[in-house]
């Protein structure tokens, strides 16, 4: 049997991961539809992201379930984060520092800071109410798509939340992403548009087996 290019394991969310997977989602994201909405000059795009995902993920804190994959040099080439049941919507001091890393990333463009608050708060009324798993992020660097390294990390959290008899929920900017997540029982459950001349936002549930 030939020997998988990669190896998972599961992450803590130290300074060196978390610059990690600001790098990483800066390169996963970086043709995102919804980030290149904010953000149409791909220098500033690129810094934001670090700063967004770097922030976006460290306040989560033991919320998160964080695994990761590395190649055989031990770089991190991919990533899924779940927030655990019960702990959406984040207290408030964690959303507030969250909110603090987000003008940070899009200070230099003021209009996408607008933007940007629009879409967060169409999230947030659209979002699952019922207790479950969130797919807070699945990214993984765009020169290995299509190795097999989303359905690695996806599956033990879809088997976790089936375990526990629970929904999983997710968002996703891009609409080739839906026909993906479906191959794993997610069906779509809302599209947003909460910024006129802005890309949709998709919500995905998917229910426990």
């Amino acid at each position: 049997m030939a020997q998988s290019p990669f190896t998972l394991e599961r992450l803590t969310l130290d300074r060196p991961t978390l610059n990690e997977i600001g790098a990483l989602g800066a390169r996963g994201f970086f043709d995102d539809p919804f980030f290149v909405h904010l953000s149409d000059q791909p220098v500033l795009r690129q810094r934001g992201l670090a700063i967004f995902f770097r922030s976006h993920v460290k306040v989560l804190g033991n919320a998160a379930v964080v695994t990761g994959a590395r190649n055989e040099d031990g770089i991190l080439i991919a990533a899924c984060i779940w927030q655990r049941p019960k702990a959406y919507p984040l207290s408030l001091w964690r959303q507030l520092r969250e909110m603090l890393g987000s003008l940070r990333a899009l200070f230099p463009r003021p209009r996408a800071l607008i933007s940007g608050l629009r879409y967060v708060l169409a999230m947030e009324k659209a979002h699952l109410h019922e207790e479950h798993w969130y797919l807070v992020l699945l990214v993984a660097d765009p020169m290995l798509w299509r190795r097999g390294l989303g359905s690695a990390l996806l599956e033990p959290g879809l088997a976790q939340a089936d375990k526990d008899g629970l929904s999983a929920y997710l968002e996703t900017q891009k609409e080739a992403n839906l026909a993906y997540y479906q191959r794993f029982g997610f069906s779509l459950t809302d599209s947003l548009r909460p910024v006129k001349g802005g890309p949709t936002l998709f919500t995905m549930t998917r229910q426990p087996r």
